[in-house]
């Protein structure tokens, strides 16, 4: 899973450059994001024909040979420890699916890592990307099914379920209300596979779940 100047970045990867736009703060709760990021990187996964998911179960579908990607490869070995419900790695994986990705960016040269110090405070750290066109790339599939371009491929059908129940149309910025551009984004994300739409319906439901003691 690698990227190399020819083939895109993992999904995972694109996932977390859009939730972060130009500025690269995170736009959503970044617990709602690390639920995506390792749904994605499952997605992933089963796109590839690593694992296989059905009736909200999964398991291998090979020998759990590793990726070199560090969220995918804790997927892996969840799921061949214990191959059962899709929510369980899900969950497990993204407890560390956030900085994982976050470094594995850095250490690609797509996101760039600065310390600054101040007077009398601790110094901190701040994360950007590299160049805005690495965040441009990482939606302009989806961008383009959006608009009607082009059919999406099951990866484009997935990052567009993702997109619509973690509430990122906005970082489409197209000239639609976000509530339209939800919309399609869903009805985008149930033409891929059967696969992709069981891994987004555990998402959705994970995501309000977790937003629930927040609305109390």
């Amino acid at each position: 899973m690698s990227p190399t100047p020819t083939s895109p970045l993992p999904l995972h990867h694109d996932l977390y450059l859009i939730a972060h736009g130009r500025s690269g703060r995170t736009l959503i709760p970044r617990s709602s994001l690390a639920l995506g990021l390792a749904a994605a990187a499952l997605l992933e996964l089963a796109l590839d024909d690593r694992v296989a998911i059905a009736r909200g179960r999964v398991a291998l579908s090979g020998p759990p040979v590793r990726t070199g990607d560090t969220v995918a490869d804790h997927l892996l070995a969840l799921i061949a420890g214990a191959p059962g419900d899709v929510r369980s790695p899900i969950v497990k994986a993204a407890a560390d699916a956030y900085p994982h990705t976050r470094e594995a960016l850095v250490a690609s040269g797509v996101m760039v890592r600065t310390t600054r110090r101040r007077v009398g405070l601790l110094p901190y750290t701040r994360y950007r990307p590299a160049e805005l066109a690495s965040v441009l790339r990482a939606s302009s599939g989806v961008r383009s099914a959006v608009e009607g371009w082009k059919r999406p491929d099951p990866r484009c059908a997935a990052m567009c379920g993702l997109m619509a129940v973690l509430r990122l149309e906005e970082e489409l910025c197209l000239d639609e209300s976000r509530s339209r551009l939800a919309a399609t984004l869903r009805e985008l994300g149930d033409t891929g596979s059967r696969e992709i739409t069981q891994v987004v319906g555990v998402v959705q439901l994970l995501v309000a779940k977790s937003a629930i003691p927040a609305c109390r």
